[in-house]
């Protein structure tokens, strides 16, 4: 389920607090989601109304912050991540998204976005890094198909890099009740 089947293909979501935790309720009450073992709320970067009215107002099991490593992305996470422990919403860890791009003639590897700095923002805050993404044109392609490469291309090193850092996640919840 995506807020993306809510609106026009092209409108902007421009929506504050009670807007925002109506159509979560919405999203979270009336869709029939059948037997979850998690469910995994995906929020834009930043501190703003949606983070806040999320985090106070449903029992989140814990927030994983994601991002590039990239300076000006890292003051993001960090804010992030301070908001969700100001809240009381534990932060599971970190995960370097577009960590390194493989060239896919020669193989050479380069790091376009830097290549410690969500690690080194992880060991700053005290937490652990659960894995990295790296930038790769068959995870752009698969998503954009509709064909995520975990289903897609499940053995892929890009695939089990997902995997690793679902696994991380899941390590880290508390079990759910039986």
């Amino acid at each position: 389920m995506s807020m993306g089947f809510l609106i026009e293909e092209t409108a902007p979501v421009v929506w504050r607090g009670l807007m925002v935790m109506s159509a979560v309720e919405k999203l979270l009450r009336q869709v029939d989601w059948g037997h979850l073992d998690y469910l995994v709320i995906d929020m834009p970067p930043g501190t703003g109304d949606v983070q806040l009215s999320v985090s106070q107002n449903i029992p989140i099991a814990g927030a994983v912050i994601i991002s590039t490593p990239q300076d000006v992305a890292l003051l993001d996470a960090r804010k992030g991540a301070e908001m969700f422990r100001k809240v009381h919403v534990p932060v599971l860890g970190l995960v370097q998204n577009m960590s390194v791009f493989q060239c896919p003639k020669c193989k050479h590897e380069t790091h376009i976005f830097g290549a410690d700095g969500v690690r080194d923002l992880a060991k700053t805050l005290g937490l652990d890094i659960l894995g990295d993404i790296p930038l790769h044109v068959n995870i752009r392609e698969t998503c954009d198909s509709g064909q995520p490469v975990v289903i897609s291309q499940p053995q892929s090193d890009a695939a089990k890099a997902y995997l690793k850092i679902a696994m991380e996640i899941v390590r880290r919840l508390p079990v759910p009740p039986a």
